[in-house]
């Protein structure tokens, strides 16, 4: 019998990679990034959605499920493309701190850049834009419109717009896409130029052995043009406010849940068509990534409702998802393609019951394994190999951070578990990843920062908190030689 791949590889935003211009993007660093994830033996890049980033600057909160996030267009490439010289990339500032990321500057700043490069790049005469353009028009068409309209209502949400827009009303359509011509070629030329640069970065990490495992939300942003463009889909009254919102009740994280926002889906009209618009939304996902993750899976079985201007995710209800039939569906229409399910936080057993039967792999996190009062799933002991175990995601402190942060009695019982008692502090970063590399799961992805033994100071998310998360980026030179041996070495000794 032909023994089962197993593999590791790590998660690594592409906003976290070192850059010259304030933010991670598909610039040389990326390209050495895979370099070094090859000589280091790993077989997968894991990333956070790609989609471009609204208030908060989540990756969560997307303009668009379609779209791609024009921040990770690379100044440089546009340099040798003769549209923009070095002389004005180097002219605006992007902030100056190289570890981490200033989004106001960026936000400033980028679509100067890009507006210049625009202007000088002649696109419209491009036959692989004009192609490019007609081949995307079912969401393209709208995202270029809706974020042309955004940006003349100083960048307020669709829901503050002009009755006739926000309605999209004929007459008014078609006076906005004549007032807003060039603005609309502007957007169109972004995601051209997003999607050429993305998919040559894609195919030489292919190239190299690397896998590039996606991400993306079960939900989307209320302020986005899915939601704008395509109002029956979603659960609506007749003035296009959310019924109720998606979020999560309160747990151990937190007293009053998380309220996330974003507009729940109308499933029983979804069903109708067929699920066409999940459908098209997932297979775009699998042009741009090899595996997807889709975030909150046990959204699919059942969903948390909180009522439309709730202060929080207390008085919130719990309302029956499409459950199989939309995965039955999307196998029958694109194949049985290879999806992660994060399947986290507390599980019903009609969510396991789900995840089973679409046969994707669950998560597995070795932080939510040691609460010293009673036995976890989360443990390596109870692993079976169909899932993908992590140390730690982006919405957890680093190993470290949280070592320093848990009880003594949680972290006696975790130290206690993995045998870990004598290990020096230093060390126990690694002998976590040592665990997962250890355990029967099929995949172990690592995050970055603890593969760099990081503190807190490079936590990525603090979830239901503003201000300070998606921040962190790496050191240029921290991703070593001496550091890729390190973990060549571990995944050769676990076969992986």
């Amino acid at each position: 019998m032909k023994k089962k791949l197993r593999k590791c590889g790590v998660l690594m935003p592409v906003f976290s990679l070192p850059s010259k211009y304030g933010i991670g993007c598909f610039s040389k660093e990326a390209y050495d990034f895979v370099d070094a994830l090859q000589a280091a033996g790993q077989s997968c890049w894991q990333l956070l959605p790609l989609g471009p980033t609204s208030y908060g600057d989540s990756p969560y909160q997307s303009f668009s499920t379609f779209a791609g996030n024009s921040y990770y267009i690379d100044p440089e490439t546009l340099i040798k493309k003769g549209w923009i010289s070095k002389k004005e990339c180097d002219s605006y500032d992007f902030g100056k701190n190289s570890q981490k990321i200033d989004y106001g500057k960026v936000w400033d700043n980028r679509f100067k850049l890009l507006k210049k490069a625009f202007e000088n790049s002649k696109i419209e005469k491009n036959p692989e834009f004009k192609k490019f353009v007609k081949e995307n028009s079912d969401w393209l068409e709208d995202f270029a419109l809706y974020m042309s309209i955004k940006a003349d209502n100083d960048n307020r949400a669709w829901s503050e717009w002009d009755e006739k827009l926000k309605r999209r009303e004929e007459k008014a359509m078609k006076e906005a896409k004549i007032k807003f011509a060039r603005e609309i070629v502007f957007y169109e030329f972004l995601q051209f130029e997003f999607l050429e640069e993305w998919k040559a970065l894609k195919k030489y990490a292919n190239e190299k052995g690397i896998e590039i495992i996606g991400d993306i939300p079960i939900y989307v942003a209320f302020d986005s043009a899915d939601a704008w463009a395509n109002p029956e889909l979603f659960w609506f009254d007749e003035d296009c406010n959310p019924v109720a919102v998606a979020g999560c009740p309160p747990d151990a994280f937190s007293a009053t849940g998380q309220l996330w926002g974003n507009p729940l889906y109308d499933w029983e009209y979804q069903k109708k068509t067929g699920y066409a618009w999940w459908i098209k939304r997932l297979a775009k996902c699998f042009e741009l990534y090899d595996r997807v993750r889709i975030d909150h899976f046990r959204g699919f079985d059942a969903f948390y409702c909180i009522p439309f201007g709730a202060k929080d995710a207390i008085k919130g209800k719990w309302k029956k998802g499409p459950g199989y039939a939309l995965f039955a569906e999307m196998k029958k229409q694109l194949g049985d393609r290879p999806v992660i399910a994060e399947d986290l936080g507390f599980l019903t057993p009609s969510v396991l019951r789900l995840v089973a039967r679409t046969k994707y792999p669950g998560m597995k996190v070795l932080q939510f394994a040691f609460d010293s009062r009673d036995d976890s799933d989360y443990q390596p002991h109870n692993y079976n190999s169909n899932c993908v175990v992590y140390t730690g995601t982006h919405d957890n402190e680093t190993t470290r951070g949280w070592l320093d942060s848990i009880s003594p009695k949680d972290k006696a019982y975790a130290l206690k578990y993995l045998h870990l008692e004598e290990t020096k502090e230093e060390d126990l970063t690694w002998e976590f990843i040592r665990a997962a590399y250890m355990s029967v799961a099929d995949l172990a992805v690592i995050p970055m920062q603890d593969f760099l033994n990081l503190g807190s100071e490079a936590r990525i998310n603090q979830p239901s908190t503003l201000g300070k998360n998606w921040q962190w980026r790496m050191k240029k030179s921290a991703f070593s030689k001496k550091l890729q041996k390190r973990m060549k070495d571990m995944a050769k000794l676990y076969a992986r």
